[in-house]
Formats: structure tokens, C-alpha cells, sequence
């Protein structure tokens, strides 16, 4: 994978920077959009061509900006990996607070949309691209007192689906994957009644590892994955029913 350039949005830590790493390993040229503290150092440890760049997704300004610095730096980018993401608080929908369902998708799904947005047209000049986007099991089958987080990652799935049909005749392959729970400092925002719900729903017995997403993902980005595009990469220990 030489010389192809990716973007990554949640670079820092978890699922993110494990993709980060496989590419580099690859020889990617690589630029981690986070607006973690932790980007710079976590992007000096990979070495290589790798960037870190500053960035809350969901704020318009701020990709463009981020999208700017990339290539000026790095070149347009023919990978793009939306990893960035949030849970929201565990509630039952109706004592969900409003600002924190707003927010849950100011960066789930307004922030994948912009940043998806701001990767096709370069890849339509260059006539090929591979976009990945993280979704989640609860996208497709609901976690209970997670309705913005579950509502949130459906709206990605069916992103995906679209874009994927629009660009399919560019050499541009759009999907995504549904990991179940990994050990992550996402974990930091539920409540630990909630972490073992998912966990007890998991067929396999334990959490996903992020060495485990991060195969998938570096693959369905590689140019191996050519003629898959619009689809839903199942990664969650045997949940899912579909």
C-alpha cells in the first residue's frame, strides 16, 4: 500500500490508532484528524509519514481546515477511515437529555457525513478511493438506553449504503463495519451496568480486540477490496442476526 495517503478521524487512541499503525506498518502516508490532546504524541510513535492534525469533526470549519493542512502537507488522501465517536450518556429515551441526543449526532453521523464529504472529491480526481466508516451492532439491533448512540450508527449504515451507490462507478469502495464493544477509553462514557449488557450479548464471550477491527478495516481500504463497495462488515463475536 505504498504511496497511498489515508485520513483517519479518531486517530488518538482505541480502534483508530491501531489502523493508523497497520497503515503506516503498510507504508501509508497517514494524517489522524482528533481533537485529543494525546494526537501529536500518539502520531510521533508511529513514525513513518504519519500527521497529526487537530480536529473536532463536528465542526465544518474544522474539517476543512484539517483537510487543507493534509494536503498541503501529505497529498490528497485516497483512504479515509471514520472512527471518530461518542456514546452519549445511558438513559432511557424519555429522560434523555436534549443537547446530549444533539450532540451524539453533531459527531456520529453530522461529523462522518462532512468528513466523507470532504474526502470524495479528491478521490473522484484521482479515480479511485476507499472510504471506511465505523458503525456499531447497535446500528443495527439497538442497545437499550442508548437510543442517540444506536439511532446514530444506524444513520451511518444507511450513509454508507448511499454513498457507496453514488460512487460506485469511480473506483471508489464506501462501507463500513459493526464492531461489537472493544476495550477502549470509549468505555470511559457508560456506565458499568451497561458495559456488561454487551458483553453478556456477545456469543464469543469477550470484548473485540482492536487488533482484530484494525484487520478488517486495513483490508476493506486496501486495493485488494475492488469490488466490494455498500456493505456492512460484520464484527461483533457472532450478535448479529443479519
Amino acid at each position: 500500500m505504498k504511496d497511498h495517503i489515508a485520513v483517519i478521524t479518531g486517530g488518538a487512541q482505541g480502534i483508530g490508532f491501531e489502523v493508523a499503525r497497520q497503515l503506516v506498518e503498510r507504508g501509508v502516508r497517514v494524517a489522524s484528524w482528533d481533537m485529543d490532546p494525546t494526537n501529536t504524541e500518539a502520531m510521533a510513535e508511529l513514525g513513518g509519514d504519519s500527521l497529526a492534525v487537530s480536529c473536532d469533526v463536528s465542526d465544518p470549519s474544522q474539517i476543512e481546515a484539517a483537510m487543507d493542512e493534509t494536503v498541503s502537507r501529505l497529498g490528497v488522501p485516497d483512504i479515509a477511515v471514520s472512527s471518530a465517536g461518542i456514546t452519549g450518556p445511558n438513559s432511557t429515551l424519555e429522560d434523555y437529555d436534549i443537547a446530549a441526543w444533539k450532540k451524539v449526532f453533531d459527531v456520529n453521523v453530522h461529523g462522518t457525513f462532512m468528513f466523507n464529504r470532504a474526502c470524495v472529491p479528491g478521490m473522484k480526481a484521482k479515480g479511485y478511493g476507499r472510504i471506511l466508516n465505523i458503525a456499531s451492532v447497535a446500528g443495527k439491533e439497538g442497545n437499550p438506553n442508548a437510543s442517540a448512540y444506536s439511532a446514530s450508527k444506524a444513520a451511518v449504515i444507511g450513509l454508507t449504503k448511499s454513498l457507496g451507490k453514488e460512487l460506485a462507478g469511480h473506483d471508489i469502495a464506501v462501507n463500513c463495519v459493526t464492531p461489537a464493544a472493544a476495550k477502549t477509553r470509549i468505555f470511559d462514557q457508560m456506565s458499568d451496568e451497561h458495559i456488561n449488557y454487551m458483553l453478556s450479548k456477545i456469543p464469543r464471550g469477550r470484548f473485540l480486540a482492536v487488533e482484530e477491527a484494525a484487520n478488517m478495516i486495513v483490508w476493506a481500504v486496501s486495493p485488494e477490496n475492488s469490488f466490494t463497495t455498500g456493505a456492512v462488515f460484520d464484527l461483533s463475536g457472532g450478535r448479529a442476526t443479519y
